[in-house]
């Protein structure tokens, strides 16, 4: 099978372009809630307002543009073709990393992040702190191709990442993800393949202990009760996906404001935020990533992930590399020190950020960078 890298350039038709205006122009609206808050999903007037907005002012080209700029790729790993960005800095002994997101993410939000580790003297650092960075996009994501058979979790999705780090040459480096990008990153880990020095993630997860439960501290306490409020009020799109991933992805394929409905909705509830999604995110910056799931179809494909994933991927593993920890205030769930070190042994680096939420890096990008940089200092010298 080829191992060939080539270059990749995105050039979206403007007939493309054409169809998404007209499917807007054609949408048949709900009523609006009984509540005039986001607690039965997104407002009529906040998604009619977005979309308004889209149709209208929003521009796609820059977005793309952008990721040209930046340097995009494709290589076929185990079958599948694989997208990805790749941004060497220009200090030749700068520490090569891979970088993962999630759903619903993508790698529109490592943008503004990845020039502050390749050039770290132009955002408060020095070379010292330099990394090569690569963002792929998941398999069944962006511009990724679509696994078209079962068996793609995150295990397999890691052991892809480490085969792609060694074909761009790279002999030792560290990976980086939140959200499932940091359940794949932790797989990496848990696989400890040759190279990998250590990971990071801003999304630790690992269930409570046993004597958590007869001996809780306030933290865990404050763990396990914003745990219920998500599994109760907030995990409604995982159960769908997890169990029937092709049933949603036919709405998710045709129709762009039930897909930006179903992506907003986290936008808002998963950023730290003052009460608008806005607070945290532009709606420029929204809508790129909305539109690299509607231009590359990936509704039903990104969802089906969490069919794939989300038994084994929660369950309970030992990592064997070094582990650096961020955590920000407005992650979904927050997981304590001591839950994850039964899964992490080796923990190098853990600290609290002061703002910042799910989407941390694409959020607060300089805060991102500065964690990166401090975790960094702790990475052994030698894998």
């Amino acid at each position: 099978m080829s191992q060939d890298i080539t270059p990749f350039t995105l050039s979206i038709a403007q007939t493309e372009l054409e169809d998404l205006y007209h499917r807007i122009d054609m949408t048949r609206w709900p009523e609006d809630a009984t509540v005039d808050d986001w607690s039965q999903g997104v407002p009529l007037g906040a998604m009619r307002e977005l979309v308004d907005y889209w149709r209208h002012d929003y521009d796609w080209r820059p977005c793309e543009r952008r990721l040209n700029e930046l340097g995009q790729y494709k290589t076929t790993i185990d079958g599948v073709e694989i997208h990805f960005l790749h941004a060497r800095s220009p200090y030749e002994d700068a520490l090569p990393l891979v970088l993962t997101h999630g759903w619903p993410g993508s790698v529109r939000e490592f943008l503004d992040l990845v020039p502050r580790l390749t050039h770290p003297e132009d955002h408060g650092g020095s070379a010292a702190d330099a990394f090569h960075v690569v963002v792929p996009s998941l398999p069944g994501y962006g511009f990724s191709g679509k696994p078209t058979e079962a068996g793609w979790g995150v295990g397999r999705i890691g052991a892809a990442w480490a085969e792609l780090m060694g074909r761009l040459g790279y002999e030792r480096w560290v990976a980086q993800g939140g959200d499932w990008g940091g359940i794949v990153t932790c797989a990496i880990g848990v696989l400890a393949p040759d190279g990998c020095a250590a990971i990071h993630t801003n999304m630790p997860f690992a269930p409570p202990p046993d004597n958590v439960l007869t001996a809780p501290t306030d933290e865990d306490l404050q763990a396990m009760a914003r745990g219920k409020d998500y599994q109760d009020n907030g995990s409604g799109y995982s159960k769908q996906q997890s169990t029937k991933p092709q049933t949603v992805g036919y709405s998710l394929v045709d129709s762009p404001v039930g897909l930006a409905a179903w992506i907003f909705e986290k936008m808002h509830a998963w950023t730290d935020n003052a009460g608008s999604p806005f607070d945290a995110l532009s709606r420029d910056a929204i809508l790129d990533n909305i539109m690299i799931y509607w231009l590359s179809e990936t509704g039903a494909s990104s969802a089906r992930l969490y069919w794939e994933s989300y038994g084994g991927a929660m369950a309970t593993v030992t990592i064997g590399v070094p582990v650096g920890v961020s955590q920000f205030p407005e992650e979904i769930v927050p997981t304590p020190r001591t839950w994850f070190e039964k899964v992490a042994p080796q923990i190098t680096y853990w600290n609290k950020a002061e703002k910042g939420g799910h989407f941390a890096a694409w959020e607060q990008p300089d805060l991102f960078a500065r964690e990166l940089r401090a975790w960094r200092k702790t990475v052994p010298e030698q894998a």
